[in-house]
């Protein structure tokens, strides 16, 4: 039996729906409402005729008017490559120091280099390349490996122990971890390398650990604590610390022998691309 009849206040006849004592009006939808929606049937029709649609087993449904954002964007990329085809071929045969010395030359690598750093090293040297703890500041003037044109160039060329046949090579000795030192002699360096970075630390501690410092460390830190580019040995005298500063992280050094990896970017860029990227690093490293 139907339960439709008549609201007594509006005069429009009801569903025989009701909810709560809340009953439903069999009002019809507005003709603006229904316009607007059998005109989006007509035009969804339309466009599954004139743009590609419908999925298929081995394709799609390509339209009569033959639209393809794939083709649009290889088209865009095509032409961009043509614009950049002087610039990119003067990048390829100048050296970094006709880079540099050429203000509309600078600009382009620098554009390039920015784009190229942001899409592969912000990752783990951060957008502005300030890095974090385990991964280098690129905006200060410590190196490891030397700061210069060339040596930037080498290094992304040929990454930090990475694949690449000519890597930059270094190891630091798990001291504590091998048990190459026992844990008191690793504490007492853990001091002998806070006192290089001239803050305080324990005199007896200090005195225990010259010795072993001279056997196990001036090899490559050098007698005074300052490093070797040569061999990527960090400089143990300023303030910068890639693992950190606390006496906890630099014993933790001492101790597991860290070491990160940087990729090769040799064969990944093209070689006018890696010219850019070292002139992007150096600018905003300040130079060396």
């Amino acid at each position: 039996m139907s339960n439709r009849e008549t609201d007594e206040h509006s005069g429009v006849e009801t569903t025989g729906h009701e909810w709560d004592g809340i009953r439903e009006l069999d009002n019809p939808l507005p003709r603006w409402w229904l316009y607007i929606f059998y005109g989006c049937i007509v035009i969804a029709a339309i466009y599954w005729v004139l743009m590609p649609s419908w999925p298929g087993v081995n394709s799609y449904a390509k339209g009569v008017l033959g639209q393809s954002d794939r083709v649009d964007v290889a088209r865009q990329l095509e032409a961009l490559n043509q614009q950049r085809g002087a610039e990119g071929a003067m990048l390829r045969t100048a050296s970094l120091e006709t880079i540099e010395a050429d203000p509309k030359l600078q600009a382009y690598a620098l554009a390039v280099g920015q784009s190229v750093f942001g899409d592969n090293c912000a990752t783990c040297h951060g957008v502005g390349g300030t890095g974090f703890k385990g991964y280098p500041n690129l905006r200060d003037d410590i190196w490891l490996w030397g700061g210069s044109l060339e040596e930037i160039q080498h290094t992304l060329q040929v990454g930090v122990r990475s694949d690449n046949p000519n890597t930059r090579q270094s190891q630091m000795p798990a001291f504590g971890r091998d048990q190459i030192l026992q844990p008191a002699q690793v504490d007492d360096l853990t001091e002998f390398v806070v006192a290089l970075s001239s803050r305080p630390a324990n005199v007896a501690a200090i005195k225990r650990a010259a010795p072993v410092y001279v056997a196990q460390c001036s090899a490559c830190h050098g007698p005074q604590g300052k490093g070797d580019m040569k061999q990527g040995a960090p400089d143990l005298t300023d303030a910068e610390w890639l693992y950190g500063a606390e006496r906890a992280d630099i014993r933790n050094q001492i101790w597991t022998g860290q070491g990160g990896v940087m990729p090769t970017w040799e064969g990944r860029l093209s070689p006018e691309t890696i010219k850019a990227l070292a002139v992007y690093i150096h600018a905003n490293a300040g130079g060396q």
